[in-house]
């Protein structure tokens, strides 16, 4: 009969979607024939760490010969990825094994990948696993490597400790030297805490010649946080102004931070060493994109484009050429500002309050309506832009045509306004609309979207009309609504008025 030797367990987590959930790792060993089996649902990334472990074992002489070694990722019906069981693996077969007190984990979250030389790498979600242990009452330090440390100290009332080795993890455990304590997080007044700021692309709205339509739009989306269609011939400037977006919207605050930090961590894209995103996200996925990789999914659902681009910009150049499948799955994300994702080996909710602007030609050789330029027969040009459905359209708040540019706009050597000037009254705009319902324009709930967007009697008599000859639909009258109020926002003007609401329905049906 084998005899048992010790047993041990240290608290971890597990990352699914955006969500954290705790993991018990509970370890066992017996006397009897060498081996390690770690059972619980382990996937193959997490059983693999098997030969991580005994590589790292050996190379620090920590062997345990004669052993057999049963480790337990309690609750057992929990799908366990990744490789960041790696290190509470360990820490639990020596303290099984008596090589290190129980009580040095007390309280202890663990978490960190092992290299074959004991080395600890980097993970994926130690921001939302920092959250879950801050909110944890059980929970008083997170231990993690070092490279994830600024990104975990985001995450308040939590102690976070790490290491680049787990030699230095075992000193500081028995009490011999301290873990690495986090870096300083630079406060928001002093600059971005990745060390970019909102125009460092390099693309500023004073270098973007002519289109002043265009521009003007563009500053509505940004003070309201609608969607917008560029349509134009090539060369017109659409891919530029959208590249000038982000620079045109406020830096991230706190809150939006941390989402936006939590999304990318869960996505493996954040780097080494580096603290809470303060630049608004811009994803620009190719059209060959395909739905799971745009709004997420994946037997494990990771997020796609449309949740990368959360509190940020999803630009979709040369729109008729995304798959149809692949566009109208952006309904949801669209209307909900969240992605609902259910497969069967789980299910997961990615937040993706993006702002969407699009862009296309007017026809499949992008030249219509230019003499000598453009010979596309009038049926192929509406199959072209029958490739983009009217309900998706009908989701779109301002529709705007950009047109080639003059000579006289080109060899015009005056600047124009610069993004941070336009992004100061966005700013104040935005911080209107947060004061009156908190949250952007275009995310104004439904039952209070009346109350938010009062127009006058010349406003709703144009809103009237629009809805009778311009074919209107409803979801498009409250989406006009949504942009007038916007404008009136942007001028500082409490009521909307009939002015406000004339623009707003121009945007909505480019001539």
């Amino acid at each position: 009969m084998p005899k048992w030797m010790g047993s041990a367990s240290v608290m971890s987590a597990a990352v699914t979607g955006i969500d954290v959930r705790p993991v018990s790792v509970e370890v066992s060993l017996i006397y009897g024939t060498p081996m390690m089996q770690i059972v619980g649902l382990a996937q193959s990334a997490v059983r693999e760490g098997r030969e991580r472990i005994r590589a790292a074992a050996a190379q620090l002489g920590l062997h345990v010969p004669g052993l057999r070694i049963t480790v337990n990722l309690a609750p057992a019906d929990l799908p366990k990825t990744g490789a960041a069981l790696d290190l509470p693996i360990m820490l639990g077969i020596l303290c099984a094994k008596g090589d290190l007190p129980q009580d040095a984990l007390d309280g202890t979250l663990a978490v960190g990948e092992l290299g074959l030389d004991g080395s600890l790498r980097s993970i994926r979600g130690a921001l939302p696993i920092a959250l879950f242990a801050a909110a944890h009452p059980q929970v008083a330090r997170l231990l993690l490597p070092t490279a994830n440390l600024r990104e975990a100290s985001a995450a308040e009332g939590i102690a976070v400790g790490g290491s680049e080795s787990l030699t230095h993890i075992l000193a500081a455990l028995k009490g011999k030297v301290q873990l690495r304590a986090p870096m300083a997080l630079v406060s928001p007044a002093g600059g971005t805490t990745d060390g970019r700021g909102p125009d460092d692309d390099g693309f500023d709205l004073s270098a973007v010649k002519g289109q002043p339509a265009a521009k003007r739009a563009l500053e509505i989306a940004a003070a309201g946080g609608h969607n917008l269609l560029l349509s134009g011939c090539p060369g017109s400037g659409k891919t530029s102004l959208a590249r000038c977006l982000p620079g045109l919207l406020p830096v991230l605050d706190v809150r939006e931070a941390v989402d936006v930090t939590v999304i990318h961590s869960v996505a493996g894209l954040m780097a080494d060493g580096s603290g809470l995103k303060r630049a608004r996200p811009f994803r620009a996925p190719h059209h060959s994109v395909s739905e799971a990789g745009l709004i997420g999914g994946g037997s494990r659902p990771r997020p796609g484009e449309a949740s990368l681009a959360h509190h940020g910009v999803l630009f979709l150049d040369e729109l008729p050429e995304f798959g149809r499948r692949t566009l109208e799955a952006l309904r949801q994300p669209i209307e909900e500002g969240q992605v609902r994702i259910v497969r069967a080996a789980g299910s997961a909710c990615f937040p993706a309050e993006f702002t969407l602007v699009a862009a296309m030609n007017p026809c499949p050789c992008g030249f219509l309506g230019v003499p000598g330029r453009c010979r596309c027969p009038e049926e192929t040009v509406l199959r072209y832009r029958r490739r983009v459905s009217g309900p998706l359209i009908d989701r779109i708040d301002m529709l705007v045509d950009v047109p080639a540019v003059r000579w006289e706009q080109l060899a015009d050597a005056a600047p124009g306004e610069t993004s941070a000037v336009v992004r100061a009254r966005v700013s104040s705009a935005r911080a209107g609309a947060a004061r009156r319902h908190g949250t952007t324009n275009a995310r104004i709930p439904p039952a209070r979207l009346e109350e938010a967007c009062r127009i006058d009697r010349g406003g709703r008599s144009l809103l009237r009309k629009a809805v009778t000859h311009l074919g209107l639909t409803a979801r498009g009258y409250h989406r006009a609504l949504r942009v007038a109020r916007t404008i009136a926002d942007l001028e500082g003007r409490g009521p909307v008025s009939d002015d406000h609401v004339a623009e707003a329905i121009r945007f909505r049906s480019p001539h």
